[in-house]
Formats: structure tokens, sequence, C-alpha cells
């Protein structure tokens, strides 16, 4: 079955060969869709005939959001630490302790139903491809059982057993790294692409973060990492250099971790709504872009420093507060989220890609971000189908 998307305003292929910008912008296009593929993308007066067509009368569309930093597997909420912060109380990495208790007592089939209802709103607002982190278990079973139901809704799950220490292990931080490397990794190996380690004041410190990070490579994961979030840290030379796929945060970066990012393949991963969330400093997206660092953006979907799920909401944040252009942006997080999970079936529209749209109730993506708070996102495709239609009954 095929259906031919025309009408389309802007359509943002994110193909560097069309030489048309950074977005590879094309207007008054049209787009094959094949089974779960693109199949063609061109000028609508030059499409192909499809067994149906589906006009958008000018609306924008865009490649499917890729959300590439989430914690949606989790119980309990945290709404009376985000109104103490509001109120002026300094933000920790303690705070994770209580969804943990929660967590721990949690059903499976509770946890699968908050996972199900977060990845429903990922995709009402256009987001057709997330990663999801464990990281509120801090035991093998609990750990293990995050990864397992994570697995069920997306393949890019992350083991992120290095959150915090685990309370049990409070007074020996160096024996929880070791339960990490060893029986942990072990029983999440089997749910998981990725390893993930907090380094922070409150979490693990450089020496335990590259202990994590190589034992997660000697498994055959790929590398992500939590870093200079609250404060400067030492590590994210070392971890470029074992070839960590994205360094998330970043917002206390020395020149030498910028000059680092950017002579590598490591993504930067901006996450504009811990910031809004927290009041913490706005890491700058121009000064890794101007370095010719790539640059992702992301939600980081948790319960505690940052509950969005909306990359609308971080594009218009990235703009307003870390200095990305509108194209900037909506790359970071398409694109840019894409090559942070190394991926190349997805974040654009070029011929062989993962048919996932995002249609938009506007005639340009530029109201991402100019259009603030307002649902945009009309209708999503996902594999070639129609998923999401957000468009009013007649």
């Amino acid at each position: 079955m095929s259906t031919l998307i025309t009408g389309i305003g802007r359509l943002v292929t994110n193909d560097p060969a069309r030489d048309r910008g950074p977005l590879g912008e094309l207007t008054d296009a049209a787009v094959l869709i094949d089974g779960e593929q693109v199949a063609w993308v061109g000028d609508a007066h030059a499409a192909p005939p499809a067994d149906e067509a589906v006009d958008l009368d000018g609306a924008a569309v865009i490649p499917g959001f890729v959300d590439s930093h989430s914690h949606p597997v989790f119980a309990g909420e945290r709404s009376e630490e985000f109104a103490a912060r509001m109120a002026g109380q300094r933000y920790a990495a303690g705070g994770i302790m209580s969804t943990v208790t929660a967590t721990r007592a949690a059903s499976d089939d509770r946890l699968r139903a908050t996972v199900s209802r977060i990845r429903a709103e990922m995709l009402d607002e256009g987001t057709t491809t997330f990663e999801a982190k464990t990281g509120y278990g801090l035991d093998v079973a609990t750990e293990a059982r995050l990864a397992r139901i994570a697995a069920e809704f997306t393949d890019e799950v992350t083991f992120i057993g290095a959150h915090v220490v685990g309370p049990e292990w409070r007074d020996d931080p160096d024996g929880y790294v070791d339960l990490v490397r060893g029986d942990m990794l072990a029983a999440c190996r089997p749910h998981v692409r990725w390893i993930d380690v907090f380094c922070e004041e409150g979490a693990f410190n450089v020496d335990q973060s590259l202990a994590v990070l190589e034992a997660g490579r000697r498994a055959g994961l790929g590398l992500r990492l939590h870093a200079a979030q609250l404060g400067p840290t030492s590590i994210i030379g070392d971890a470029v250099a074992l070839g960590a796929a994205s360094i998330d945060h970043c917002t206390f970066l020395s020149d030498a971790d910028v000059d680092a990012m950017a002579g590598s393949q490591t993504v930067a991963t901006l996450l504009p709504a811990a910031e809004f969330s927290t009041r913490q400093p706005y890491p700058s997206a121009r000064r890794l872009l101007d370095a010719g660092a790539t640059v992702a953006i992301a939600t980081d979907c948790n319960p505690g420093s940052g509950f969005s799920n909306s990359m609308p909401f971080v594009i218009a944040i990235g703009v307003r507060d870390m200095h990305f252009t509108v194209e900037q942006a909506v790359w970071a997080a398409t694109a840019g989220g894409a090559n942070a999970l190394q991926r190349t079936d997805v974040g654009h529209l070029g011929v062989g890609a993962r048919a996932d749209l995002t249609i938009l109730d506007a005639p340009s993506y530029r109201h991402l971000a100019y259009r603030p708070g307002v649902q945009l996102v009309e209708r999503v495709y996902s594999g070639g189908e129609l998923i999401v239609d957000n468009r009013p009954c007649d």
C-alpha cells in the first residue's frame, strides 16, 4: 500500500544532498510512502502515482522527533520537590531516592501503564523514536525489570544502574559500582542497547564512572554519559576517547571539553527542560555549534528534574534560552537525536528512511518556537501508519 502525502507547504527533509540549507527544505512538496519507508521525495507537480493521496493544503511537515534522552519507567511523583525548588531550594541528585522507593514497590502492570501513557503523550507531540533509561531500581532485580518493561516500548533502552548509589550501599559506593559492573549489568544486558552513568557530585566520581562505561563497552553496549550538569568535570575527554555516542547535559564545559567533542563523533545532547525545572543555568548551544560539535536536543523526561515529554517545548526553550536558531533546534530535535542514537533510518525524510512524519497545523516549522505552548502537531505517521490525528471531528 503506497500513500502520497501532497500539498506540503514546507517540508524538512534533513537531507544535505538537496543543498537547500541545513534542513534540506523543500516547498510545495510531496512525499511518497511505500510500506514503512519513504520511497520518493520531491516537488508536488512531479509526484509519482500512489494507491492513495493525502492533501495537506499547505501544512508543514518535519521528520518525527527523536527524543534521545528520557527516563519514563518509574512510579510515584515529585511535584512537592518541584514546588520546593521553585520556592528557592537548591537542586541536588538525592531526590532520585524517593522515586526508587516507589518504583521498587510498583507492580509490572503499574510501571507498564506509566510508560504507555508517557509514550502516548510523546506521540501526540510528534515524537516517533525515543530512548528509555532504567535507573530507578538500583538493585539487580528491579533494574532488570525496568529494562525488560522499557524494551516492550522501544529498541533504544539504556541501562543506568549507576544513576545514584543504591540505598543499601550508601556506605560502600565502590562496592555498588562493582555490583553495577557485574551482576546488575549481566541481568540487564539482554534487554538494553546502551549503558549510562551519572557523573556528578552526589552520584559517581570520574573513576567510578569510567569503570562503569568500560564494563559496558566490554559487554558490547554503546556508551552514554550524564555529565557537567551541576558543575565542571574532568571526564569529558576520557568519555570521548572511549567512544561515547552522547554526552548529555553539558552545562559546565571547559574550552578543552568543547574542543574534544567538536573533534569527535560524540554528540552533545542538551536538555533544556531540566534547566527549566531546576533553575540551573542553560548551556549555550551556540558555543558548541560554533566549535563544530554535533548537538542534539531531548526532553530528559523524568519525575524529578524535568517532567516534560514535549519536544516542541524543548525546541522553544532551546531557541529562547540556549541561542539555537529555529533551524538548528529543529535539526537537533530530529537528525541530532538520531545521531545521538547512532541511527541512520530516522531523523530525516530521505529515500529509504522510516516513514516517520510529523505534520504541523502551521505553514512553517518556525511556529514550533514562534507559538510555544500551543498544540501544533496535527497528524503523526510512524512507519508509514497514521497513528495520531488531532484534527477536530466534523
